[in-house]
């Protein structure tokens, strides 16, 4: 479990930094950019990847497939976030649950015990209530379709992350070498591209922020990764735990951080992640005897 609580602290400190980057106008783009090269960086230095072992037999499908989402679902997530705000936009993160839940029962063949379908069950309604917020709704329905996406594009990158982890030709520091190589280059000629339209400027600023942001999505994907290998067998356990682990800690620093007003019903919604994890953790103490 340490990597799942490793892999939340990183992914909690990305979501701050994307909504300072809102807040003093960074160039997403441009962050995620620099986000990508410094994790390649990282990967390179501290793992020493064979980059000769990646051959036509290497899963190239899923490495392309993840260089073209993430980058681009870091765009989407900051359009959601302009469009409809970032109380909906971490629903929709959130509720991509469902779609890696759903491929641990379908793909993976993962068996399900009773404990596992109540911390789900108790997990789903802790995501609702602990988001939930009186606001009048958009006029604009056109802007559904970015909190769509963030649900459906980060379902899909987990799962891929999870197929990642279970190939065991090449070592998973290698295939992350890979994508977020690929990433990169796929990041630079979007950049390149706006620039040559004058749709934005470099900023060292921009540079800064995804200096530190590469550092923290580097960990995050990292220790997910490690968490899925910890618990091949149970990828729901993962899923789960750091989705919720993710709610909750969020939660606690847009109280203390951010000064954010909790209705009784959004610390309901926080119990309810606690709860949740405590069964899924059972679930997964359950089956390993």
């Amino acid at each position: 479990m340490i990597y799942i609580i490793l892999s939340v602290f990183c992914s909690v400190t990305v979501a701050v930094l994307l909504k300072l980057a809102k807040r003093y106008e960074i160039s997403i783009i441009q962050a995620v950019t620099v986000n990508y090269f410094t994790a390649l960086c990282l990967c390179f230095v501290f793992f020493k990847p064979n980059i000769s072992a990646v051959n036509s037999s290497a899963p190239w499908p899923i490495y392309i497939g993840l260089a073209i989402l993430l980058p681009s679902i870091f765009l989407v997530l900051a359009a959601s976030v302009k469009k409809l705000g970032i109380v909906k936009t971490d629903i929709a993160q959130r509720l991509s649950l469902f779609i890696p839940v759903v491929a641990a029962y379908f793909i993976f063949r993962e068996d399900f015990n009773s404990y596992k379908l109540i911390g789900l069950a108790i997990g789903f309604l802790a995501i609702f209530f602990t988001f939930f917020r009186k606001s009048e709704e958009t006029a604009n329905s056109n802007n559904w379709l970015y909190p769509i996406l963030v649900f459906v594009g980060f379902g899909v990158i987990d799962v891929l992350f999870k197929q990642i982890a279970l190939f065991k030709t090449l070592p998973y520091t290698t295939s992350l070498f890979t994508v977020f190589c690929l990433a990169f280059l796929v990041s630079l000629v979007i950049v390149i591209i706006m620039i040559v339209t004058k749709k934005t400027k470099l900023q060292l600023v921009n540079l800064a922020c995804g200096l530190i942001l590469g550092l923290f999505n580097f960990g995050n994907i990292l220790f997910y990764l490690k968490a899925h290998q910890a618990l091949a067998q149970n990828p729901t356990t993962v899923f789960a735990a750091m989705n919720l682990g993710v709610i909750v800690v969020g939660s606690l620093i847009g109280i203390i951080i951010f000064k954010e007003k909790l209705t009784r019903l959004n610390y309901a919604g926080i119990i309810f992640a606690l709860v949740a994890i405590v069964f899924i953790t059972i679930s997964q103490l359950h089956a390993v005897r």
